[in-house]
């Protein structure tokens, strides 16, 4: 199956260079210019499985859009920005973006941003999960963490990431760098404030969905570690 990626940029020669290049490439893509138009091809489908994002749209701010990506599609979200200052990288990862590019950023590279997440991604369409109680279960497939109550929370690919070497080390304390190795992308580099902001974004999520606490743990001087019963499916 093609993918399908939906560039939101509203300079029309940006736009046209992208859909264009990714078109040629190989994958499905379209472009729109305004937040409406984002709205409108989500409200009519097909879903796209990459949404190419741009943060300053006249009728709509990037951050914000992203949720409501996230409200109605189970895609990757990569924001391409003139933006690069480091407040505004946190930011993104707050919103949910997957990967922070800005927009000096070749085509080539952000093909290969593309290649990087799509695999990352894998297939989310298969939702089937086996509960067991007082378990936390992360369903890579499935692309959610399921909580001990029942309650299906989905994650982005950053999200899915984290989740999987939290559980991968039953418990133990996984470190910074090792973390920030697992979920760095090809053109951003991470740093602390990139990793509390996905765990302070993720544990928010969690809380939200599920009114129970996660069970992510600071492990001062050490990282961070899953202090409660879990396992993974694939």
């Amino acid at each position: 199956m093609t993918t399908r990626i939906l560039v939101v940029e509203d300079e029309p020669s940006l736009r046209t260079d992208l859909v264009d290049y990714l078109a040629m490439r190989g994958f499905d893509a379209t472009g729109v210019g305004t937040a409406r138009e984002l709205r409108g091809t989500l409200a009519e489908g097909p879903l796209p499985d990459i949404v190419i994002l741009d943060i300053g749209l006249p009728d709509g701010n990037g951050f914000d859009l992203a949720g409501e990506i996230r409200a109605r599609a189970d895609c990757g979200i990569i924001m391409l920005t003139a933006l690069g200052e480091a407040d505004d990288r946190i930011k993104g990862f707050e919103s949910g973006a997957d990967i922070y590019l800005v927009k000096h950023s070749s085509l080539r590279e952000i093909e290969a941003t593309i290649h990087s997440l799509l695999r990352r991604l894998q297939d989310p369409r298969s939702t089937a999960v086996n509960r067991v109680p007082d378990q936390w279960i992360l369903n890579r497939s499935a692309w959610q963490l399921v909580a001990p109550n029942r309650v299906e929370i989905k994650l982005t690919a950053t999200e899915l990431a984290f989740m999987g070497a939290l559980l991968e080390n039953a418990g133990q304390p996984c470190s910074r760098e090792m973390l920030a190795e697992v979920l760095a992308h090809p053109q951003t580099s991470w740093d602390n404030r990139h990793l509390d902001a996905v765990v302070n974004r993720l544990r928010r999520k969690i809380k939200d969905a599920s009114q129970l606490e996660a069970p992510i743990k600071m492990i001062y001087g050490r990282g961070y570690t899953f202090s409660a019963p879990g396992r993974i499916e694939n």
